[in-house]
């Protein structure tokens, strides 16, 4: 390859690629951003990688062009560009000017075009070119100077590449795909022919020429008549591919050096399109996060003792923790750090443990100095997920109170669809600068080392980086909270329950090691009567775990309905919604299906769980995440418990191995219903009142509303199909969704849908203005005031509309149940203090809570659980709570 290097950017390929690599990204006013962020970012860090000289952007030219000239029908079938699409186009070239990157289009020409002529003049210039796409009609172009880089792949093809990768020489593509075909832009090749007959035609012959020259020689008799019979599409099929490489356009060196950025207006375009890491880069240079901030480390009791008193007069801190374990349940402290005034930080080193390393203050004597601040619940602490520094200085002994500010959790409640919300995210966004990357302290890969073994000198600047920003985010955040009108939801919801979930992830929850084990062993068993059911059943062996080959088995052998391709592979689809529809219509699908089951609950849960239990504690301590979940709901992880099949056998198998203490037994409280009395009460809809308030079953009752007397169905399935009913309202499902679920017609789910509403009018009238209020506002909120932004109901894309329509009905119900629950925890958790009881709440999953009892306090946890949930909050129906005791998790139900 030539020094001289241009990179051609095929910006329609890099433009479609963004848009569907990346979902549901697009600003606060709904405006789509996914495919101008995708673009932009592969951009840049094709620029940051390569640094080229040379570069230039191509695109299609609007409008009809010399290949519609040929054949009326060229792309006739490809569906119009989608709306989210066509509307970032616009600002993307507004930023693409603005970085001041060549753009090439030429009118009557594809790109294609463009890039082949372009590649093609720039050899006699001394140039190699390389082509910068996941188009494979641009391997024709590919020579000893011209190539092909695959963003998607991260492969640059070569002419050895493209002969390993699509299985023929550059020279040899054009004549392929002639014969091939394709659908996409509606190139019919030569029917009957499809790739591997195309490519194994031009393997034997060489070339379409050697085979038109002399079609007799085609051993295939079929395949001879098919060239006979479409002689014409065929030619016109190899105009159609071929590349147009003599365009009136010369390659001018000059016109594809890169400018420098207008930083203003990158800057304007990038804050409007709400891109703030990006705004931050091209704005005015950031100086250096330790620049004009004092970091300092304390190595001196007197120091420390001096801070002591600074926090103590000043009434507040901003703290972190520095640990050798990101899970804080098995962390052992090896610093903190504080912060008083923005700008200036200390770290206390107290465990680095490494060759030279500085001495330090013992970590008894520092407890000693900082236990009466740190204890004082007067003294406000402030913090970054400070759930997980309680956790970690509880095991050293030290009760953390007066837990205030976490900014984690602020940013949550301000933007609830980031989806996460670290200190790298909130720096960039909120303070607009960069943070110090955990690798550059510890290092990364075989270099890397545990926080302990780190130098002081390097994590000094680090740490306390993390408390300084944090109280300065913390400022910026809280009023914004306050005029968002979420610091309710804070105070009385996330603050407090800050110190609970710290205290349920401590105490964790007791696993039998050898019950899993022998669960484990018994669904191994099961695989292999599994196993061999299915090579029975299917009259051949394959490896039931590779989607080719079963696809293999199901779409040819037995040749059972298609339903989509896998993007990646190309193959039939095999997924388990796929195979789902296809149960009905043969035994060896509902097998595989229950194959896959049983290898999940093996790998995932009874492998799994076995190696999580602690061996210090033999408990499992699962992570509680309050910021994930947009609707409020909390999540676990590490590991993810909600995930445990609730009532199936499985799922039953997997927590009978969850045990309580030798004298206690689990007492599990199960919210009944709990969203369907949200609805209720927040439509007032008084026949739905009335089924709750007289007790009756609300699944049968709406049986009995839509079906009628005069159904065909038994009870069963009328209150089966019932209850799928009345969740789909919930969750805004379309009649078609419904349909699928319940296994009846489009127009007989819409039918049950309209029979819905018009037995429970409230219940229309209520979705009907939660979608309009969301659509005014732009947010859904719950009772409690807690709010999520529906920007998609703004956009111009059908799809999203949809979506944001599911969004904005499913909020305030499901995020209203959410919050009862998190106030049913507080209260039960205050409750059980006050009383001085033994009574543990250690498990939180869905709308159920489990707790650890000893046989004593039976009775007494059963009426406190009982009372607290059922009225946590004043409804217009009760609150029903299913309560259940036993000696595992499987039967507190």
């Amino acid at each position: 390859m030539s020094e001289k290097k241009v990179y051609l950017i095929d910006g329609n390929s890099l433009l479609y690629r963004s848009f569907y690599a990346i979902q549901h990204l697009s600003t606060a006013q709904g405006f789509p951003t996914n495919a101008i962020y995708g673009f932009i970012t592969t951009l840049r860090k094709l620029i940051d990688r390569e640094k080229p000289g040379w570069l230039g952007i191509v695109f299609d030219a609007p409008g009809r062009n010399l290949r519609h000239d040929l054949y009326r029908d060229y792309k006739a079938h490809r569906k119009p560009m989608p709306d989210d699409l066509a509307a970032q186009i616009p600002k993307l070239k507004e930023v693409i000017a603005a970085l001041r990157i060549p753009v090439f289009v030429q009118p009557g020409y594809e790109a294609d075009d463009v890039l082949g002529t372009l590649a093609r003049r720039a050899a006699p210039c001394g140039f190699s070119t390389v082509i910068v796409t996941t188009d494979k009609d641009l391997l024709q172009l590919v020579d000893a100077v011209t190539f092909v880089y695959n963003p998607s792949k991260d492969i640059l093809l070569d002419e050895a590449k493209v002969r390993e990768t699509f299985g023929a020489r550059p020279s040899q593509v054009a004549d392929i795909l002639a014969l091939w075909g394709d659908a996409s832009d509606n190139i019919p090749g030569v029917p009957g022919i499809g790739e591997k007959t195309a490519k194994n035609l031009i393997e034997e012959f060489g070339s379409l020429d050697n085979i038109l020259k002399d079609p007799a020689k085609i051993r295939n008799p079929r395949i001879r008549d098919k060239l006979a019979e479409n002689r014409d599409q065929l030619d016109m099929s190899r105009k159609l591919v071929a590349i147009e490489t003599g365009l009136p356009m010369e390659f001018e060196p000059g016109r594809f050096v890169l400018g420098e950025p207008d930083r203003e207006t990158a800057v304007r375009l990038f804050r409007e399109l709400e891109f703030t890491s990006l705004a931050n880069e091209y704005g005015p240079a950031a100086p250096p996060s330790a620049e004009g901030r004092t970091y300092a480390a304390i190595f001196d009791e007197k120091d420390l003792k001096a801070l002591a008193a600074r926090i103590r007069k000043a009434g507040y801190v901003s703290l972190d923790t520095e640990t050798d374990n990101i899970f804080p349940t098995r962390a052992r402290l090896v610093g903190m750090s504080f912060a008083l005034e923005p700008g200036e930080a200390w770290y206390l080193p107290l465990r680095h443990d490494y060759l030279g390393a500085p001495a330090q203050i013992p970590v008894e004597k520092a407890f000693g100095i900082l236990r009466g601040v740190l204890e004082d619940a007067a003294v406000r602490k402030i913090g970054q997920n400070i759930k997980y520094d309680a956790i970690v200085l509880g095991r050293e002994g030290i009760d953390l109170k007066g837990i205030d500010l976490d900014t984690m959790v602020l940013s949550y409640l301000i933007e609830p669809n980031w989806g996460r919300h670290n200190l790298d995210r909130l720096a960039t966004a909120y303070l607009h600068l960069p943070a110090i990357a955990y690798n550059e302290v510890v290092g990364k890969g075989k270099a890397e080392v545990t926080m302990d073994k780190a130098p002081i000198d390097k994590v000094t600047p680090y740490a306390a980086q993390d408390a300084d920003y944090a109280l300065e985010i913390s400022r910026l955040l809280w009023p914004r909270v306050e005029a968002e009108k979420l610091d309710t939801v804070y105070r009385s919801l996330e603050q407090p329950l800050i110190e609970i979930l710290a205290d349920m992830e401590r105490i964790g929850v007791k696993v039998d090691g050898d019950a899993l084990r022998s669960l484990s062993a018994e669904l191994e068993a099961d695989l292999r009567r599994l196993e061999k059911t299915i090579y029975e059943t299917s009259g051949t062996e394959f490896n039931i775990n590779s989607p080719q080959q079963l696809g293999q088995v199901l779409f040819g052998k037995f040749q059972l309905p298609t339903s989509r391709k896998n993007r990646a592979t190309k193959g039939f689809s095999t997924a388990q919604d796929v195979l789902e529809d296809l149960a009905p219509l043969h035994p060896l699908v509902r097998q595989v299906l229950d194959y896959r089951q049983t290898t999940k609950l093996k790998s995932t849960y009874a492998d799994a769980l076995a190696d999580l239990i602690d061996p210090a504690t033999g408990r499992i301590h699962t992570s509680y995440n309050q910021t994930v979940a947009s609707t409020g709901r909390l999540s676990s992880s590490d590991p993810n418990l909600q995930n445990i099949p609730a009532r199936s056998e499985a799922g039953m198998r997997i927590r009978r191995a969850f045990v309580p203490e030798k004298g206690c037994f689990f007492l599990g409280a199960d919210y009944s219903q709990i969203e369907l009395r949200v609805l209720a009460h927040m439509s007032e809809d008084p026949a739905l009142i009335e089924t709750f308030a007289s007790g009756r079953d609300v699944h049968q009752e709406t049986a009995e509303r839509v079906f009628g007397g005069a159904s065909s169905l038994f009870k069963d399935e009328q209150r089966r199909r019932a209850k799928v009913i009345n969740f789909s309202i919930i969750y805004g499902t379309s009649a078609f969704s419904l349909a699928k679920e319940i296994q009846t017609s489009n127009a007989e789910a819409q039918e049950f849908i309209d029979r819905y509403y018009a037995k429970y009018p409230k219940v229309k009238e209520f979705l009907d203005r939660i979608v309009e209020d969301a659509k005014r506002t732009g947010y859904s909120e719950t009772i409690f005031g807690r709010k999520r932004q529906v920007p998609e109901l703004r956009q111009p894309d059908k799809i999203a509309q949809q979506a944001g329509r599911r969004i904005a009905l499913n909020t305030p119900i499901q995020g209203t149940a959410a919050d009862l629950m998190k106030k049913a925890m507080i209260d039960i958790w205050g409750e059980l203090r006050k009383r001085k009881l033994g009574t543990r709440m250690i498990l939180q999953v869905h709308d159920e809570l489990v707790f650890e009892v000893p046989e004593k306090e039976r009775t007494a946890a059963e009426r406190l659980v009982r009372e607290k949930m059922e009225h946590v909050c004043s409804f217009k129906v009760p609150l029903h709570v299913t309560i259940g005791c036993g000696p595992t998790w499987a039967d507190a139900k």
